[in-house]
């Protein structure tokens, strides 16, 4: 489990395939690498990661995709000197300063303007119907595993927006993409349970009890 509050973006040293059957990833990053162990979960980009191995003198740490991840993400797209957004798993102690985030990514979307207005920035996102239905105004979003707010959301277009405030833009790596890059979308997990219960007749059984 994750909070959406990104705490560094880490830069890939290395990606792709070790061998016909194992794809890798190696990353450069600092904060994350306080207190890791083997076994530990990491979102990169909002995708939840196994450490496969780690190196605090060289300051990296390596994890495995699955072929799932690789077609569910947009990680594939990554390459040697790309930066991507980092986030340790909550400890029981952790402030819950973002929203919960699975860090299972239910899709990707794609960027399709990037507007300032004063410092801030304006980014609109193009989705699948089956995604955006689950997509509200003033609803919880994780774009690349950073948690942010809806704005609008435009049926028509299939789209949706939010917009980063100066701070953020400085700290995420959405504003270093550009138009028609894709992003990777978790919507908030509340939405799928409310429809998963209903779906199932649970509003006409709690009526006849």
């Amino acid at each position: 489990m994750f909070t959406g509050i990104v705490e560094e973006m880490g830069e890939i040293k290395n990606v792709g395939y070790e061998n016909p059957t194992s794809f890798t990833m190696t990353i450069k990053a600092k904060t994350v690498l306080e207190g890791i162990h083997l076994g530990d979960s990491i979102s990169v980009n909002g995708t939840c990661l196994t450490v496969t191995s780690f190196d605090t003198q060289m300051l990296e740490f390596t994890v495995g995709l699955a072929p799932e991840t690789l077609r569910k993400t947009s990680l594939s797209e990554l390459e040697q000197g790309s930066f991507v957004n980092l986030e340790r798993a909550v400890c029981p102690t952790t402030r819950m300063g973002g929203h919960f985030v699975q860090g299972h990514v239910d899709g990707t979307g794609d960027i399709v303007s990037l507007t300032p207005e004063g410092d801030s920035l304006w980014v609109k996102v193009k989705v699948e119907k089956e995604l955006l239905r689950y997509i509200v105004p003033k609803g919880y979003i994780a774009v690349d595993g950073t948690s942010l707010t809806v704005v609008n959301v435009f049926d028509v277009e299939g789209c949706f927006d939010f917009m980063l405030v100066d701070y953020t833009q400085r700290h995420v790596v959405i504003p270093l993409k550009k138009v028609g890059q894709k992003v990777n979308l978790e919507v908030d997990v509340l939405g799928k349970y409310v429809e998963r219960l209903l779906s199932s007749g649970f509003l006409e059984h709690m009526k006849q009890s």
